[in-house]
């Protein structure tokens, strides 16, 4: 390992991960494509500008750091000429994927088989040959991240909204936290070249989860039009492992008590101190 760290492209999991890269890493740097407006939060010394499609920042990147490459790794040639550019072959490369790699036939058993890392994926998706590239070719580390959520991205607004709907469709959900905690450990305890899949291990239906926010909170929920969709259930035995090595544990196994603890937070904030 390099004593510091590069994030590709901060966006919300990097609000997380920064913070606790610190406790490791003697620096830590941040890029985005608008660093001044977007990284404000950051000293200036830990934000570079960076943009995939445009070569010439490639050469802010600081040459002897580890990288956690946060978005979609397409298109693949720009990505296959920043590898090089960047000699991501000798540093410890870890690249958030997600589960949507996975090819699950929809018209499978329901509810639908557990999926681990040895299943297919999908090479037919251009994210899925970037990440395949990154790992066949430079060593990285591919987490198959399912549905992100933490505070400032809450399924309960998702379903206030209108963004879900009631149905028997399986979903994957991780915290921002448990993500954050996986990258580290991935950085320094895992082969080049592995996988993990990075859920909470506990698929739940929408409907389950919808049911449950409107117990709590009284936020109705409307029926799905994807009446015969089945989703998948990842298994997380080996991001558990992998945690374990790293002296830590998933925080937030059980999604009820994480949204508990989230709607909770947001009430004390909407109240006004005495």
């Amino acid at each position: 390992m390099h004593r510091s760290l590069t994030i590709l492209g901060s966006g919300y999991t990097a609000k997380f991960l920064l913070p606790l890269a610190l406790h490791r890493y003697t620096h830590v740097f941040a890029t985005s494509r608008d660093p001044e407006r977007h990284l404000g939060h950051l000293s200036p010394d830990q934000r570079i500008r960076f943009d995939l499609a445009q070569p010439e920042t490639w050469e802010a990147i600081p040459t002897t750091t580890d990288i956690v490459w946060c978005f979609p790794a397409i298109p693949i040639e720009l990505v296959r000429q920043f590898a090089d550019t960047a000699s991501l072959h000798t540093r410890r490369l870890v690249v958030l994927g997600s589960t949507s790699a996975y090819d699950v036939d929809a018209s499978a058993e329901y509810p639908p088989s557990w999926v681990d890392e040895t299943a297919t994926i999908d090479l037919r998706k251009p994210r899925v040959q970037g990440e395949e590239l990154l790992r066949t070719s430079y060593g990285a580390i591919v987490l198959r991240v399912a549905g992100i959520y933490g505070p400032g991205r809450n399924p309960v607004e998702w379903i206030r909204t209108g963004r879900v709907t009631r149905s028997r469709k399986y979903v994957n959900l991780i915290h921002v936290e448990d993500l954050a905690s996986s990258c580290l450990a991935a950085l320094t305890h895992t082969d080049s070249g592995g996988v993990y899949n990075i859920s909470d291990g506990h698929p739940r239906t929408w409907m389950d989860i919808c049911q449950m926010v409107e117990q709590r909170w009284a936020i109705r929920s409307s029926d799905s039009q994807e009446a015969h969709a089945t989703g998948k259930r990842v298994l997380n035995k080996r991001m558990c492992e992998l945690l374990k090595l790293g002296g830590t544990g998933l925080r937030y196994g059980d999604l009820f008590e994480a949204l508990e603890l989230i709607q909770r937070n947001l009430l004390n904030e909407a109240t006004p101190s005495p």
